[in-house]
């Protein structure tokens, strides 16, 4: 049996060789306790720095270490896929893990154990968000949830930290769209699912390659992606607009024929400011869908691969 590691990598030359060297002897390791071969796969998207002169050098020096450079910054998700669909036909399973080792790498062997023991697909999920700051761990959260809102299949505390078998990498690439949002594609498939805990570490160099505007961004993307929750919640709110006009109109209709005067010109501008900024965010909510039917309906390549090593 033989796994690959696939490991997206964006501007990660501080972090890279003590990656590459902790990678390697989890490598040892997973070969002695379980006799299963591994093989990393550094996906360089685009980076700015000596990233891939660094997955190069090590390619020359490490048999176990090979890559890929694509020829722009595609972002984290096609990063990822570019891995996964180099990895499909030379190897019975794949890892996939960010280049800063946040995420426990020594679990990959219980996901090893799990996949002899008949699991498709082993999910990655953190305990606890003890080393996020008090914003991150905040905004992290209300996210996941808002998913689970949109779409209960999320996991919850679960990033792109997952082991997949061969037939699951198969069925996954049959999925044709171009906006990526694989935590909730992958558990869309099915199959046998398992899972590990583990605690996330803390940076040790470089950069958090998402600042609060990639996290934002990527939240819309994937609540936007992979669900019509927020078309529901507009015509939700539609509806209930349109059931407070009702009552507003028989409620003026009573009064006049009373001999009231019906006062409040503030009342009035408040409710047309109201409801012109429904109506401005359920536009700006269809515009994204539209969006993305745009970008689909182009069936534009997800990537180009300049080099490989």
């Amino acid at each position: 049996m033989k796994i690959n590691i696939v490991i997206p990598c964006y501007n990660e030359q501080e972090v890279l060789t003590k990656t590459i060297d902790a990678l390697g002897k989890l490598s040892e390791r997973i070969k002695q306790e379980t006799g299963v071969d591994t093989q990393l796969l550094l996906v360089d998207d685009g980076s700015k720095d000596h990233t891939w002169s660094m997955i190069k050098e090590a390619a020359e020096a490490h048999p176990f270490v090979s890559g890929i450079k694509l020829s722009h910054n595609r972002g984290h998700q096609n990063a990822l896929w570019a891995g996964m669909e180099a990895s499909i036909d030379h190897c019975d399973a794949m890892v996939s893990i960010d280049a800063d080792l946040q995420d426990d790498e020594n679990v990959i062997l219980d996901m090893v154990k799990q996949l002899k023991e008949g699991k498709d697909i082993i999910y990655g999920v953190r305990k606890e968000r003890k080393t996020d700051t008090f914003f991150k761990r905040f905004t992290a959260q209300a996210f996941y949830k808002i998913m689970q809102m949109a779409d209960k299949e999320v996991i919850y505390n679960h990033a792109d930290f997952r082991m997949m078998s061969n037939r699951t990498l198969k069925a996954l690439m049959q999925y044709p769209e171009r906006n990526l949002f694989l935590r909730a594609i992958v558990r869309e498939l099915g199959f046998k699912e398992g899972y590990v805990y583990y605690d996330r570490k803390a940076r040790e160099a470089g950069e958090s390659k998402y600042p609060l505007k990639k996290m934002l961004a990527f939240s819309i993307d994937g609540i936007t992606s992979f669900s019509v929750a927020p078309l529901k919640f507009i015509t939700f709110i539609g509806l209930t607009m349109t059931l407070v006009a009702i009552v507003m109109i028989v409620f003026a209709l009573v009064e006049h024929f009373n001999g009231a005067t019906i006062q409040g010109w503030t009342s009035i501008l408040v409710s047309m400011w109201f409801i012109g900024g429904i109506i401005t965010t359920g536009v700006g909510i269809t515009g994204l869908y539209i969006g993305k039917i745009y970008t689909e309906v182009k069936r534009r390549p997800r990537y180009f691969i300049e080099e490989r090593v």
